[in-house]
């Protein structure tokens, strides 16, 4: 469908594509599916002394921030504080509900990252018990293709976790959801924090992985966070400045796959880079080839810099911009400089998002929002950006669109 949409002229402008949205996970999601004998210990929402709806998992206890399930609030009503599910608008855990509020924003397909979980699965990493927690995870998995996905066909990208502390048993995972159409994992944008080797390590321990990633064209799907870091410019620096700064953390995931050796071994690899903008992507780009040409040479010669060591990529043969447009995308939700750089950045390697039900969402003014920034570029390159990237990157042929937007 968009192979023949892109070779005619005539582009439907009306409807995106977001790659990056969020689920707020239903209370009944894992009880559902674990066995019987598992239920008491699998994550449960429960009411707290106050009357506030918590998660509760492995002792632990999670209440939901109100930022995450601001749909339908005015901008001057957003709180980080506690939100129950009775208060939160319908669309942040009901597939059929949040249909209903893509059509009225002009979102014809979503990919969802998971929230209890927090964004790549870590609250499983985390538990006393792994082999349960790999159970909670097929049962995540399980439920987004069938309950979630599977509710309204052609409108959810399916998106999966994997067990982190495991990647052999990550890759048979994968293999198993693959065979039901998903075409993307959530992993983390610097694993390091959490406890986990880097991209880098000597012995390899994310090859399986990358390897069943690159042989069943899985997209790496990285979202802001999900390394369980929050950026601080230091101690004290204001929760604003800190989260305006916040990008620094995606811009760090480019560069540090870029001067990986990942892509060279894994040549069909891809990885999007979700809710970290765009607009820095040109400087670091160019940051990378002045540094690749001036330093690469006492790196070769396995000299070191205080105690960081070089790299195991061929250096002499690394091109940063072709491996970017091969392996790399990025999304916006709101970025003007980004679409400005679009000819330094590539109009192939950008997607859009709506970030529905957070904070930083346009919702419900998503196709709107997105049009402003790109109705200069030709039909082409709109119909690109909006939902032609996301779709073939993804290998995802979409419903057709309703005969009209709700109001």
């Amino acid at each position: 469908m968009t192979i023949q949409a892109e070779q005619n002229d005539n582009y439907n402008l009306d409807w995106l594509v977001s790659v990056d949205d969020h689920i707020l996970e239903p209370a009944n999601l894992w009880i559902d599916r674990v066995p019987k004998k598992d239920r008491d210990r699998a994550p449960r929402l429960i009411k707290d002394d106050n009357g506030t709806d918590v998660w509760t998992y492995d002792g632990k206890r999670f209440p939901s921030s109100g930022l995450s399930a601001v749909a339908g609030k005015e901008k001057e009503e957003f709180s980080p504080e506690p939100l129950n599910y009775d208060e939160m608008r319908p669309g942040c855990y009901d597939p059929l509900a949040r249909v209903e509020d893509m059509n009225r924003a002009g979102i014809l397909a979503s990919l969802s990252f998971p929230t209890v979980t927090r964004f790549c699965g870590q609250l499983f990493m985390e538990g006393s018990d792994r082999e349960f927690g790999l159970t909670c995870i097929k049962a995540y998995n399980d439920w987004h293709i069938e309950e979630w996905a599977g509710a309204a066909p052609g409108r959810f990208i399916p998106l999966m976790l994997i067990p982190l502390w495991d990647p052999q048993l990550a890759a048979k995972e994968m293999e198993r959801c693959a065979d039901r159409g998903v075409t993307s994992f959530a992993f983390s944008e610097n694993p390091e924090p959490l406890g986990l080797p880097t991209i880098h390590d000597e012995d390899r321990y994310w090859d399986p992985v990358f390897a069943a990633a690159n042989d069943l064209q899985m997209v790496v799907s990285m979202h802001v966070g999900s390394s369980s870091t929050v950026p601080q410019i230091s101690k004290d620096a204001p929760f604003m400045a800190n989260l305006s700064w916040g990008a620094t953390r995606t811009s760090g995931a480019m560069l540090t796959w870029l001067f990986s050796s990942v892509f060279q071994r894994f040549p069909d690899l891809k990885i999007a880079l979700s809710e970290g903008e765009i607009g820095w992507v040109p400087y670091f780009l160019e940051r990378a080839e002045q540094v690749l040409d001036k330093q690469r040479y006492w790196v070769q010669r396995g000299a070191k810099w205080g105690a960081h060591s070089g790299t195991d990529t061929e250096l002499d043969s690394l091109d940063v911009r072709e491996v970017f447009r091969k392996h790399i995308f990025g999304c916006f939700i709101e970025d003007h400089h980004g679409i400005a750089s679009i000819d330094e950045i590539g109009e192939n390697n950008i997607m859009c998002e709506t970030d529905y039900p957070h904070s930083d969402s346009t919702w419900p003014n998503c196709i709107s929002a997105v049009r402003k920034q790109i109705d200069h570029l030709s039909p082409e390159v709109q119909y690109k950006i909006l939902r032609g990237n996301a779709e073939r990157l993804y290998r995802f042929t979409p419903a057709v669109p309703p005969a009209q937007i709700n109001a």
